[in-house]
């Protein structure tokens, strides 16, 4: 019989309840751990725990807002006493052209994407185990312009260089800390970048852009997620991992 590469593992995957977040719980799950989610939303948070099964855990909560995490934390102490695993998932953006950008726009995704991000993994430090690992999740727009996306590149650039620079800091508990940088994915969030009657047309277009000739699906960025999250990725740390058909790499 194959072990699983999670088993008896504790995760939190932020922003859980779509995409790739969920995805990536139902790899975690069927891989053995136990596995809390986020979402900011009660009716998709539920309907993610039920798609995940009996190993989910859903937790009301936002990922930009502190009060929230601190909430979060305590419920996964309460119940699970600490975590093995976290993905710093929770995040988005649209798209503005450097004329149109509006303070509202940059506070809104910087907010979530690296406010968050930061926040998220700080809080958690007290429940990881010496050993765990944190996934934190990026983007291909991490090194390659995107017109109109400036600001949520940026974002993601930063988030990027968190991984650099936290495996630094936690280099005395033998935390990993790693990136996970997608491509274009049929995720509801790609979908939501335009009006619907223009979506076709940008999948695609992205499609066309990929090497590979097609989009991801979110559960292949999933089995990479789990792969880093393993002790299968034991001596990888730092890295920004592309899951992307090569659209990154030319």
């Amino acid at each position: 019989m194959t072990t699983r590469k999670l088993e008896g593992k504790v995760a939190l995957v932020t922003g859980g309840t779509s995409g790739i977040g969920l995805a990536s719980a139902q790899e975690f799950a069927a891989q053995g751990a136990k596995v809390f989610i986020t979402g900011r939303r009660q009716a998709e948070l539920d309907a993610a725990v039920a798609a995940i099964g009996d190993a989910a855990v859903g937790i009301r909560g936002d990922a930009s807002n502190l009060d929230d995490l601190d909430r979060v934390y305590q419920e996964i102490a309460a119940k699970a006493g600490h975590l093995d695993v976290l993905f710093a998932n929770a995040g988005g953006g649209d798209m503005l052209p450097l004329g149109s950008i509006t303070e509202e726009q940059f506070d809104r995704i910087f907010s979530v994407n690296v406010k968050g991000v930061l926040f998220t993994v700080q809080k958690a430090l007290p429940l990881l185990r010496d050993g765990s690992s944190v996934i934190l999740m990026a983007s291909t727009t991490s090194v390659k312009g995107t017109a109109n996306f400036s600001v949520y590149s940026a974002s993601k650039a930063a988030v990027r260089n968190f991984a650099r620079s936290w495996l630094l800091d936690l280099k005395p508990r033998n935390i990993r800390v790693n990136a996970v940088s997608p491509g274009p994915v049929r995720t509801p969030g790609l979908g939501e970048l335009v009006p619907a009657e223009h979506r076709e047309g940008l999948f695609a277009h992205l499609s066309s852009v990929v090497p590979m000739g097609r989009l991801g699906e979110p559960s292949e960025v999933a089995k990479a997620v789990t792969f880093l999250a393993s002790d299968d990725s034991s001596f990888v740390n730092g890295i920004e991992l592309f899951v992307d058909g090569g659209t990154a790499q030319i």
